[in-house]
């Protein structure tokens, strides 16, 4: 550790002296200014300057969203160290957020994201439909590190705050226009309305179109005489709306002001492509697509996948999943209401969220009728949250405090069908929860240089579960016909419920004025639950009345205990910024979701881990001069199981050796440059360029070496990292007419990295069945606009 510590800081003064070759300042915006503009976050509860706030923290502002295009999650890259954004498998509006090493793959929705999403201070509960427009976003903040004190359950890992533009009252228009290949189409407006009497009103929203990036095909092999018609058209296509209402109110001369927000997003389009990159090849009889199989002629013969397999990356594809569609759609009710009283304010977040989501998926990339699944999942929520906060004794105490009440509701409908409705099932599964949280954050200020920050948060919650699980097949019997093997209703098995106690300490040491050290210990969990996805239904116990053994035995929480060590300066006369957070996590009852293919598709949910994950992370903004903005981070990551229970022939055994970390690249690193080229009465011509990389990292936590090469093998599902380049030129400021004109050309992918970036493993069971997920090609396209 001590040689990657000596390393990675050499590497980071590289950066720190930099000239060229890097990020637009996700802590600075590239103004006219000399110096780098400042940028205030909320992450506390309370505006303050990014740089005073002692904990790991990037956030994002306008000027670098707009530029970049970028509305919502899943097209932030990497742009804060250690973490990773992806689209979840087959999906584009499931989000997959890693940050230092932790995740939830598996996106159920009985399961829970290990890092909070927040949309201006609602929490948005489940990673189904959690990537959705917000058409004028005013920053991101992304917080690394447990954040249980002030965000609660589910922020083990962090917590991501998009935080809208809200209403000016003064008139202001921004709109766009954007083309681009692919015949990609997107119209893109705000509007701020002046004020009238005490309201202010601003609307703004969004209209997308993409052609597929994949094309359709005729069923390529003929000998394939059990493939259906072929779908015609293509996939990977967007077609997206999206809209927000916000209307404020504040009466002259008064301290009192209530916000209220709509916000609507709408996608109905065909999923990510699910191109079948492997299937096994090693002559067993489980390995029923490989023709040197003895297992082929009782499977492959008549559903011969070996000829549509294809490791590298492709355009066309051949399809029969009829319909093929993925649907999603969000909306959502906040107000938010604050009084200010002098030293201490009351706010008040009241919030209802819905959503509807489905989706029909060919999970096998062939015309072949293998694998056809389908979610069908109505989800909504309500929440509240009180909050007091203040400073007192002569501003040398600070403090926030609050409660918060959450309930939500969410079913998912599964019809699947399997090789060609030999094997189908209805897999459906439902489940509520109730939560009830207390919260308090105090710094004191022993003297004007030095802060003690305590913060503590008591989370009590209760969950049930609802499992219907129907076969085509009666095993009795002996027919093809329906049988139900569950139908566990609510109240069938008792309820789970979870009680935690998250602490956290943080000492803070202004050196001087542009210097900032601080230590800091936090504690976070992930809620536990139940698996409904189980399969599990054994005969009914004492101990399980109903035989579903996963059912009547939740998992637990997880929960980690992260030290986290950082400095933060900003010198040079404002021109430049440098970052440094080192952390060593230790975590406890790891969730980890493991896909077995088994009947109805289902999971194993274990409670089966113990692991230390410690990293560092370095930051940089530089302005050597004030035509150009620069920005570098670079992170690593050194993940260690230090238990890892799994049943080996019967016997509980530490496997923890021969495991792998999910989603946990062990470097991550952006580089981008903002540059004034020129600028006059005529307007302004701005470059830039974006540098992104992803080192290698493991999709699933499966074994590192098997028995035997057909078993789940973790470097089967191995994604090789990526390494995105993206580049835009454009004049801004243009006058037109009164108002100011913008036009840019842009480049996404510009290297057309063809690596894929996720998979599903349907492991021997199921022949060994493999598809990947890869990054959009190159795309690019021309934006005009107008402000005034």
């Amino acid at each position: 550790m001590r040689n990657l510590l000596v390393a990675t800081a050499t590497i980071a003064l590289a950066f720190a002296g930099a000239s060229a070759h890097a990020q637009e300042a996700a802590q600075g915006s590239a103004d006219n200014g000399s110096g780098i503009g400042e940028i205030v976050v909320t992450a506390q509860k309370r505006s303050e300057n990014i740089q005073d706030v002692p904990i790991a923290i990037s956030a994002v502002g306008s000027q670098f969203l707009e530029s970049r295009g970028i509305t919502s999650i899943d097209a932030l890259g990497s742009i804060a160290p250690n973490v990773k954004f992806e689209r979840a498998p087959s999906n584009k509006t499931i989000s997959q957020i890693a940050i230092r090493g932790s995740v939830t793959i598996n996106p159920a929705v009985t399961w829970e994201p290990a890092v909070g999403l927040y949309l201006n201070g609602v929490y948005i509960a489940k990673a189904q439909g959690s990537i959705f427009d917000v058409a004028d976003l005013e920053r991101v903040e992304i917080l690394r590190g447990p954040q249980g004190t002030l965000y609660g359950r589910n922020a083990l890992a962090g917590a991501v705050n998009l935080v809208p533009k809200m209403p000016s009252g003064e008139l202001g228009f921004r709109g766009e226009v954007s083309y681009g290949n692919f015949d990609q189409r997107r119209v893109r407006a705000s509007l701020d309305l002046p004020s009238f009497g005490p309201f202010s009103l601003k609307l703004s929203g969004q209209i997308q179109k993409r052609d597929g990036f994949i094309k359709l095909t005729p069923n390529p092999f003929p000998q394939a005489v059990a493939a259906g018609p072929a779908l015609a058209g293509r996939t990977n296509d967007v077609d997206g709306k999206s809209g927000m209402v916000q209307l404020r109110f504040k009466p002259e001369g008064s301290n009192f002001t209530a916000d209220y927000m709509f916000d609507y997003s709408k996608f109905d389009q065909r999923p990510d492509y699910a191109q079948l990159v492997r299937v096994n090849r090693n002559g067993r009889f489980e390995d029923i697509f490989d023709p040197n199989s003895p297992g082929y002629a009782f499977g492959g013969a008549f559903f011969p996948l070996n000829l549509y397999e294809n490791a590298a990356r492709q355009s066309t594809g051949s399809l029969d999943a009829n319909p093929l569609y993925e649907r999603s759609r969000t909306y959502g009710h906040a107000l938010t209401m604050a009084l200010d009283l002098g030293s201490a304010t009351i706010k008040s977040i009241t919030a209802y969220r819905n959503l509807k989501w489905q989706d029909s998926l060919d999970l096998d990339g062939s015309p072949l009728p293998v694998a056809l699944t389908q979610r069908d999942t109505d989800f909504h929520s309500w929440s509240q949250e009180l909050q007091v906060s203040g400073n007192a004794l002569s501003d040398r105490l600070n403090y926030v405090a609050g409660v918060f009440y959450y309930k939500e509701k969410a079913e998912t409908l599964g019809p699947q069908s399997f090789f060609g409705g030999g094997a189908s099932y209805q897999s459906d599964y439902g489940s509520n929860t109730e939560a009830f949280a207390a919260f308090a954050q105090l710094d004191y200020k022993f003297t004007d240089a030095l802060t003690l920050t305590l913060g503590g948060r008591y989370t009590h919650e209760r969950k049930d579960i609802r499992r219907f699980f129907r076969i085509n097949f009666d095993a009795a019997n002996g027919v093809f016909a329906p049988f139900v093997v569950a139908n566990i209703p609510y109240g069938g098995v008792p309820d789970a419920t979870f009680n935690k106690f998250n602490p956290a300490v943080t000492l803070a040491y202004q050196a001087s004025e542009g210097i900032n050290v601080y230590a800091r210990f936090a504690q976070g969990f992930k809620s536990g639950g139940f698996n409904g996805e189980t399969n599990d239904f054994r005969a009914p116990t004492a101990a399980c009345p109903t035989g579903a053994v996963e059912l009547c035995n939740p998992y637990r929480p997880e929960e980690v205990n992260s030290y986290e060590m950082g400095l933060k300066t900003r010198f040079a006369d404002g021109r430049v910024i440098f970052n440094v957070a080192a952390f060593w996590n230790e975590h406890k009852d790891i969730q980890l979701s493991v896909f077995t293919a088994g009947a109805g598709a289902s999971s194993i949910v274990r409670n089966a881990a113990q692991a230390r994950i410690r990293g560092i992370e370095f930051e940089t903004v530089l302005r050597p001069v004030d035509a150009l903005t620069i920005n570098a981070s670079l992170a690593f990551l050194d993940p260690k199981y230090k238990r890892y229970i799994e049943a080996v022939n019967g016997v509980d055994t530490d496997v923890s050796a021969n495991r792998a970390f999910p989603h946990t690249p062990k470097t991550t690193a952006a580089l981008g440059v903002d540059y004034r080229v020129a600028e006059g009465d005529w307007g302004r011509f701005n470059v830039g360029g974006d540098f992104n990389y992803v080192s290698g990292y493991f999709t699933f936590p499966y074994a590192l070496t098997t028995p035997n090469r057909s078993a789940q093998n973790a470097n089967n599902t191995r994604s090789p990292g990526r390494s995105i380049v993206n580049l835009r030129a454009g004049v801004a400021e243009v006058p037109l007419a009164g108002a100011k004109a913008e036009f840019s050309l842009w480049v996404r992918n510009l290297t057309k990295e063809s690596d894929p970036s996720n998979f599903i493993d349907f492991g021997p069971g199921f022949g060994g069945l493999t598809v990947g997920y890869f990054p959009d090609p190159r795309t690019y396209g021309l934006t005009a606009a107008v402000k005034f």
